[in-house]
């Protein structure tokens, strides 16, 4: 399979390329030049699968000659061994939908599944080729703390994570910060989400820093995660009983990686109806698909802290597939929406998107009444992400097996926990000592050169 950048589909790239760049020199989001698309009785063979086996059928066609199917299936059976349940996730009846519960990883968050595998990646990358590589990612809360637990302590890896001083919960910086590895630093940028995200995007396109320190990044944009992220799609669609009815998502979403993964899914075969993106009050995403004007605004804090973004950075995906896969219209729409901050959608790119995407906008009132009314009926504690997921079913009235993703365990949210129901969801058992770790992390101010030079001072 080749690859080409959403801003020029005139080169193509190899996996290897796709996965250790994770941006396009051009700005650009790498795309499949041309997608596979699995038969119906491929479809059907794969209920028979357990989740490893799974995940190497639908893997494999991407990765080209990056690795062998053998080498896939041990990276695989290696990665998700280090979970709690014996298939990666579990589906959770409660009510009339189901809740895909994806925080049973090592650090409680769905980004494990595909972190963990994407640290194997680089470990494997490295035994062939040895050079050292430093992993830059930006983080609202999950990704930071996953990446770290994939890429800590591996040979010739460095990662170095920015998340928004004071603005993602304790519990979520205590996973990321409590570790004592030499390869792992952390940098708590005074600002938000975005700001972090734009410092990362910055070093990306400098081309004189990228390249000196051979950097590399594991944020949702990297094609790997999205297509470790699909397989949970297909699992848990063989797991619900049909009986002819539609199968819907409804994904709590702030970068459009995860919904996009179900978007994937979608184009390689698998029947699903209809993907809600659910958002909280920083609802980007959410005007772009009800209304067409995709315009970012002021970031607000809220108790569903991961979902505290105004740039979508995987809505270029989206963007180049309405545009009839033309490069230069994407290009052109990324740099306005850089330069003006607005993209408009007319309605023949709306009803596009409607065909396979509708969206729900949660206030922080109505996120604490889901958790509290769902923990008084079925004695569940959703987190604040999995109830704004859970309420989206509320609001659009589908027919068929609803399916809730279920993204992070509510331990990580305690304060938003409390407020809801009164009570606390603790920690599972082996991750209660981060509570009495010492923290290691460094403040800095939301300047691009401060952050280069105090990386590069780490590596010296």
């Amino acid at each position: 399979m080749k690859y080409v950048s959403t801003r020029d589909t005139s080169k193509t790239f190899e996996f290897k390329e796709v996965f250790v760049k994770g941006l396009a020199d051009d700005g650009g989001l790498f795309i499949p030049k041309s997608l596979i698309k699995f038969s119906e009785d491929e479809i059907k063979d794969f209920k028979k699968l357990n989740y490893s086996d799974l995940a190497k059928k639908v893997i494999y066609p991407f990765i080209g000659n990056f690795m062998s199917e053998s080498d896939l299936s041990k990276i695989i059976d290696k990665s998700y061994s280090a979970f709690r349940k014996d298939n990666v996730v579990e589906l959770i009846q409660i009510g009339d939908r189901s809740v895909l519960e994806l925080f049973h990883g090592p650090t409680l968050a769905f980004k494990d599944i595909a972190m963990q595998l994407l640290g194997n990646f680089y470990e494997y990358y490295l035994s062939n080729d040895k050079q050292k590589i430093n992993i830059v990612v930006a983080t609202s809360g999950d990704t930071g703390a996953a990446a770290i637990d994939a890429i800590k302590g591996k040979k010739n890896l460095n990662i170095f994570v920015l998340h928004p001083d004071n603005r993602v919960s304790p519990i979520q910086r205590k996973l990321m910060t409590t570790g004592k590895f030499e390869n792992v630093f952390n940098i708590a940028i005074k600002g938000n989400f975005d700001d972090c995200q734009n410092l990362v995007k910055s070093m990306f396109s400098d081309k004189n820093f990228s390249n000196q320190i051979n950097m590399s990044g594991v944020n949702s944009i990297n094609w790997a995660r999205i297509i470790a992220q699909s397989v949970y799609y297909f699992y848990s669609y063989f797991l619900v009983k049909h009986e002819n009815q539609p199968t819907n998502f409804s994904v709590p979403t702030g970068n459009f990686g995860d919904v996009y993964a179900g978007y994937l899914a979608k184009k390689l075969g698998l029947p699903i109806n209809k993907l809600i993106v659910a958002t909280n009050q920083n609802d980007i995403l959410h005007r772009a698909i009800s209304k067409g004007s995709y315009q970012a605004e002021k970031v607000s804090e809220t108790i569903s802290p991961s979902m505290d973004i105004q740039i979508a950075s995987n809505f270029e995906r989206l963007i180049f597939d309405l545009n009839n896969e033309d490069d230069v219209k994407t290009s052109q729409d990324m740099k306005n929406i850089k330069e003006v901050g607005n993209y408009l959608l007319d309605n023949e790119k709306l009803n596009k998107i409607n065909e396979n995407f509708l969206s729900v906008r949660m206030s922080e009132k109505e996120t604490l009444e889901i958790i509290s009314s769902v923990y008084n009926q079925y004695n569940f504690v959703l987190d604040p992400h999995t109830a704004i997921g859970y309420g989206a079913f509320d609001k659009h009235n589908l027919i068929g097996n609803n399916i809730v993703l279920g993204t992070a365990h509510p331990s990580k949210f305690p304060d938003a926990i409390f407020r809801a129901i009164k009570a606390n969801a603790d920690l599972p058992s082996e991750l209660m000592f981060i509570l009495d770790e010492n923290e290691n992390y460094d403040v800095i101010e939301n300047d691009v050169e401060k952050v280069k030079q105090h990386i590069k001072d780490k590596l010296l």
